[in-house]
């Protein structure tokens, strides 16, 4: 390929590019050839003959109507049913069978437009997802015993490792073994700003490593990489109809049909009950016909949802069908998972408390030390406190974790206890400091106490903190008049205080997952459209269950692919976001929907009135449908 890249001109290299372009374009394209062919007929009417204007007709008509025309029959014969484009044809075929050559044509040329601009609408969904599927690389560059060779990403196992070099996408999630670097991840979370990793750090397939070269084990096939997921969400998103949507289909063929009956009606009754003449008839019912045509009822939802599927997707919001996309709009009440949801799910060390006589310093350099060789979140959150306020780690021996109680270690043959009251003593723990224990029990904390011999000389006091986004998020919420309520597997205290301090309406403790998705059934019974966010396994049932579902994109795969609606960065404050898309939506196609049926209305009053010539009639419907779609492709901003 690359020894023809060298012979051949890059003039025929760009070929492939042209006719793509050309493919993609081509209904455009035919309806500006169909107005050129147009024009040129309605000069030479006057100008040359009869037989050479008529071809210019004839051609404007095939050349402006094939795409519609076949898309019509084909559709009719596949869905046994009769649809729009038809009517067009056939209204087109009516207005040339009583010598109004310059009227159809000018009908098939706006009707071939409206049509451009509804694919381009749908272009511009699918280029959304072709840009995307392009920033994922097709080869890999593999790390092997003899040294690295290039590989197909589907061939990458999990296990592999890989070298990513500065400058190059990441070609599969994974996890950092060797190196450091800046990696943008836009095409993942929608943040502009380049993240720094470290060794353990998780990569995703898609993003592009800035300026360091990383050595990453793959830890997803490629058919199951975060990125691709997003790809497959929003494929999904956009062949899945709204509500809206499918009854205006629905209403199209039962509506095609009433027009063609009351046409073949108007052919004949108004020469015999109103005494009009038979060219005034035919020429009336092929009016009735244009206008009566509901293209711009059609068109009022379609573009609009996709558009908004597309805005959302943009801006890291995953909506995974129109449907979805609707329902946001009308949620009454929300309810939140607590852990990485609301809160971090990291716990830190809010308050640490030692005996006068002690030094503060070395109990906590002791305490770190000994916490070091645990992995429990709480041994974790200790270390990081003590490495926050800059005390040295000192050597201990014969540290002994006790599943879910505390850990013991030994420092200059003195055994430290370090745990919950009940692992170093219930009484002594709640005597201590004046009983700071219950106090600090009552604000939600988990509270660990440090135990050296027989006396108790300090505590620890830990709490998983609110995110202030979340906070941001759930005010936005309640402004909009929705109710909000936190479901927790903590105990009632902790529970209370962090709805407390995020400001939710209600919170309902110790819910284990079948409990979720009990308490989901209850609002359910309450509120027409309850939503539920979470990220976790034991949030899937929930999220299932609620009309709206919302997974945080750091979550689990399982509540991933349950959910309706995927906030790809953890940033609740897009919920609101989400929820302005949907009523920005809803509220393009209402206007849509009521503007399309009024012309319709009004057109064909005007027509019995005989106060509309065909021209007007093809302006006034077409022009409408033109209309809509660009008053829905305001939502690609």
């Amino acid at each position: 390929m690359d020894q023809l890249r060298a012979i051949l001109p890059n003039q025929w290299l760009k070929l492939p590019d042209r006719f793509t372009y050309l493919k993609e374009h081509i209904e455009l394209i035919a309806a500006i050839i169909s107005g050129f062919l147009i024009l040129a007929a309605w000069y030479g009417e006057n100008n040359w003959g009869t037989t050479v204007y008529t071809l210019l007709y004839i051609s404007a008509f095939i050349i402006g109507g094939f795409a519609k025309a076949k898309e019509g029959i084909v559709e009719t014969i596949h869905e046994k049913s009769l649809n729009v484009e038809l009517l067009m044809i056939l209204a087109a075929i009516g207005s040339a069978s009583i010598g109004y050559w310059t009227e159809g044509a000018i009908l098939i040329f706006i009707f071939s437009l409206s049509g451009a601009l509804e694919t381009y609408t749908m272009n511009k969904s699918q280029k959304e997802i072709s840009s995307l599927m392009n920033m994922q690389p097709e080869k890999a560059l593999l790390v092997t015993a003899s040294g690295y060779e290039w590989t197909s990403v589907k061939n990458l196992n999990v296990g592999d490792q890989i070298l990513i070099k500065a400058g190059e996408r990441v070609p599969a999630d994974g996890v950092i073994k060797k190196g450091q670097s800046s990696l943008n991840e836009s095409t993942i979370t929608g943040e502009s700003l380049p993240v720094t990793k470290e060794i353990e750090g998780e990569v995703f397939a898609g993003t592009m490593n800035i300026d360091g070269s990383l050595v990453v084990t793959v830890t997803k096939k490629a058919s199951d990489t975060l990125f691709q997921k997003i790809i497959t969400m929003v494929q999904n998103a956009q062949s899945e109809k709204s509500p809206s949507q499918l009854f205006i289909e629905r209403f199209e063929g039962t509506y095609v049909k009433v027009v063609l009956l009351v046409v073949g009606l108007m052919l004949f009754l108004p020469h015999f009950l109103l005494g009009w003449t038979w060219q005034e008839t035919v020429y009336r019912a092929m009016i009735l016909l244009v206008v009566a045509s509901p293209c711009a009822l059609v068109a009022s939802i379609m573009p609009a949802t996709l558009s908004a599927i597309t805005n959302g997707a943009r801006h890291g919001i995953l909506f995974k069908g129109g449907v979805h996309l609707e329902h946001l709009s009308h949620l009454q009440a929300i309810a939140f998972d607590k852990t990485g949801t609301l809160t971090k799910g990291q716990p830190v060390v809010t308050d640490f408390i030692s005996l006068e006589e002690q030094n503060d310093a070395n109990v906590l350099s002791i305490v770190a030390s000994i916490e070091q060789q645990s992995n429990h979140p709480l041994a974790k959150a200790i270390v990081r406190y003590a490495e926050k306020s800059g005390v040295p780690f000192v050597p201990v021996d014969n540290v002994q974790n006790s599943s879910g109680n505390g850990v013991t270690g030994v420092f200059k043959e003195e055994t430290w206890m370090i745990g919950k009251a009940e692992f170093i003593g219930k009484e002594a723990a709640v005597t201590f400091h004046g009983g700071k224990f219950e106090e600090l029990a009552l604000e939600g904390k988990t509270v660990i106490f440090v135990k050296v011999g027989e006396s108790v000389i300090a505590l620890f006091a830990l709490k998983d903190t609110v995110r202030q986004e979340a906070k941001d998020a759930i005010q936005s919420l309640k402004e909009q008049g929705i109710y909000t309520i936190m479901l927790t597997g903590d105990n009632p205290t902790t529970a209370r205080s962090i709805a407390v301090e995020a400001g939710l309406d209600q919170y309902i403790p110790e819910c284990m997952p079948e409990q979720k998705l009990e308490e989901i059934k209850k609002l359910k019974e309450h509120f027409s459209h309850v939503g539920m966010v979470g990220d976790g396994i034991n949030d899937a049932p929930a999220l299932a269950e609620s009309d709206v579902g919302i997974a945080m994109g750091e979550g689990t795969d399982v509540a991933l692919e349950t959910a309706d609606v995927v906030l790809m960065k953890n940033d609740l404050p897009k919920i609101g976001d989400a929820i302005n898309v949907s009523k920005r939506m809803n509220r393009v196609v209402k206007q849509n929907i009521i503007f399309s049926i009024s012309i319709i209305m009004l057109l064909i009053i005007s027509n019995f009135l005989q106060l509309l010539d065909l021209p007007l009639g093809v302006i006034g419907h077409e022009g409408s449908t033109i209309l809509v779609i660009l008053n829905g492709l305001r939502l690609l901003r």
